[in-house]
């Protein structure tokens, strides 16, 4: 398997898919790939408009993504595509469409024979085995919160360490702790903004300017750098 789970798309002030751009041409590599992109997560504006705005930044990179919606057989698509990117926006209208279209089997297995993975945001939720440690408001009902389960642990992406000024309700780690009280197996990664996490079969790195923030329950949350050892995570 090899995945690129991103946090976030875009930083202030930059492009949309900017920072990131490098990391996804290098993860492609330089044979022009026509990935096939999942933009079921978008609410407030169309397919074809998210899909163009991925290629605006995958063609800079000497790459392309076609929208599954093109497509009047999803499964195949996703049987013939080269390569699978997961958009963000919102997680749960994500999971929906996708297990409303009956994706979550065909896109796991294709993952797993080594077809490569880029999600960002609710992509990178949707990579985890379930989507409990998203951020996002439950605008529509899935009816399984269990996503695609390629790798074993849960990410929370744009993890915050404070809450915003003025704000009394319970920070990032607090829900996050909540979570791991009553899914005591599981790890959590608090995903940093401008991080990703790249995983090429047994190996797990962390890349990006940040540290990254591990909670398990019985253990106290740790920082962990890109020098660090993350395979404890996927063993």
């Amino acid at each position: 398997m090899r995945l690129l789970l991103i946090s976030n798309s875009t930083n202030p002030g930059e492009p949309y898919l900017d920072y990131p751009r490098n990391n996804i041409k290098e993860f492609l590599g330089k044979k022009p790939v026509m990935a096939l992109f999942i933009p079921y997560a978008a609410v407030t504006f169309s397919y074809e408009t998210y899909e163009e705005k991925v290629n605006e930044r995958f063609r800079e990179i000497g790459h392309e993504v076609t929208s599954i919606h093109r497509f009047k057989d999803p499964v195949a698509a996703v049987e013939k595509a080269d390569a699978i990117v997961v958009g963000g926006g919102n997680t749960w209208k994500l999971l929906k469409t996708i297990r409303d279209n009956r994706l979550i089997d065909i896109i796991r297995e294709k993952v797993i024979s080594g077809t490569p993975y880029i999600g960002w945001s609710a992509g990178s939720n949707m990579a985890c085995p379930t989507i409990k440690t998203t951020n996002d408001m439950a605008i529509v009902e899935p009816d399984s919160f269990n996503a695609f389960n390629l790798i074993p642990f849960q990410i929370n992406p744009h993890y915050l360490d404070v809450n915003p000024k003025g704000h009394a309700g319970e920070t990032r780690e607090q829900r996050i702790e909540e979570f791991i009280e009553v899914n005591q197996d599981l790890y959590v990664v608090g995903l940093r903004e401008s991080s990703m996490l790249l995983i090429d079969n047994k190996i797990i790195k962390l890349i990006g300017p940040r540290k990254a923030r591990i909670f398990k329950k019985g253990t106290i949350p740790k920082e962990l750098s890109t020098e660090d050892d993350f395979s404890f995570l996927i063993k």
